[in-house]
């Protein structure tokens, strides 16, 4: 664990637009480039995150480094994956000139977070990130998948997102999302951000999904044949998961025998089956 020296300083909305001018930078909704310019908001976010001066954490996203300066308060080490080369390459002279006592702790990655295969350093213990909301549910699926020494994390995402990934079987909300987030881990709502607190401000509201992390179903199926099931029961929401898993078993007769083996009633629909559910007829089809 490493004491920090003087903490970091913070981005206010004058620094970030300051900051944006000097990189003649125009935020582009095809990156999902909405920066955060309070800093209570980011310090919400470390503490609702519980990370701690043991964890080594990962922030995708981190622009102009309005939540890096405030993971420094607090983390051993950060981690930041940045896609786009002009503010990866910017980054570690901020965190030098507002975090001179922490930039030993921080490294850039200049990657895109969905096809990243590996980070440099210690293994990350913690995922904290403003994710880009076009993107956010692929990239936290496939960051849970690559890095299982991850124990817990904090992300902000769409406010409807946050709900589904968050959903418990049977509610309105539950989907795909759901099930896989589900199979990682226990996924729970940590909150509302407003949209004044970005610039440019969002059209849509943000919220906090706080997860932990959770040993996968006991299962002989693999991962990705689970998955492959949900995303087959979800294709079609209103149809029965007999008709829905259809063509992945090669008949309905296939289907209802896995289902039935599983458990599971053929006429039910995806939205209220568990991921243990899910499981169980992998198991079945792909016996």
């Amino acid at each position: 664990m490493t004491t920090n020296p003087a903490g970091p300083r913070l981005l206010g909305p004058a620094e970030v637009r300051q900051l944006a001018a000097e990189l003649d930078l125009r935020p582009t909704k095809q990156r999902g480039q909405n920066f955060v310019i309070d800093a209570n908001t980011v310090r919400r976010i470390v503490r609702e995150s519980a990370i701690t001066g043991d964890d080594v954490v990962v922030e995708v996203g981190p622009g102009l480094g309005s939540l890096t300066l405030a993971l420094l308060e607090v983390a051993d080490r950060v981690i930041a994956i940045e896609v786009d080369p002009l503010l990866a390459g910017r980054l570690p002279a901020t965190i030098t000139s507002y975090a001179p006592g922490q930039a030993d702790r921080f490294e850039v990655v200049l990657a895109d977070a969905m096809r990243v295969e590996s980070l440099p350093g210690p293994a990350p213990t913690a995922l904290v990130a403003n994710l880009p909301y076009n993107v956010s549910v692929p990239v936290l699926i496939h960051l849970l998948t690559l890095l299982p020494s991850l124990e817990r994390g904090l992300v902000m995402v769409q406010a409807e997102v946050a709900d589904r990934l968050a959903a418990p079987p049977g509610s309105k909300t539950y989907g795909v999302p759901s099930v896989k987030a589900a199979w990682f881990a226990d996924v729970r709502r940590a909150g509302a951000i407003g949209r004044n607190v970005f610039w440019p401000a969002p059209n849509v509201d943000s919220g906090l999904v706080a997860w932990t992390r959770q040993d996968p179903p006991d299962t002989t199926a693999t991962r990705e044949q689970v998955f492959a099931v949900v995303d087959a029961a979800f294709a079609q929401r209103r149809k029965q998961v007999r008709a829905a898993l259809r063509g992945l078993a090669g008949s309905a007769e296939a289907a209802t025998a896995a289902l039935e083996h599983a458990g599971v009633d053929p006429t039910a629909r995806g939205e209220v089956l568990a991921v243990e559910d899910f499981a169980r007829i992998a198991e079945g089809l792909f016996a």
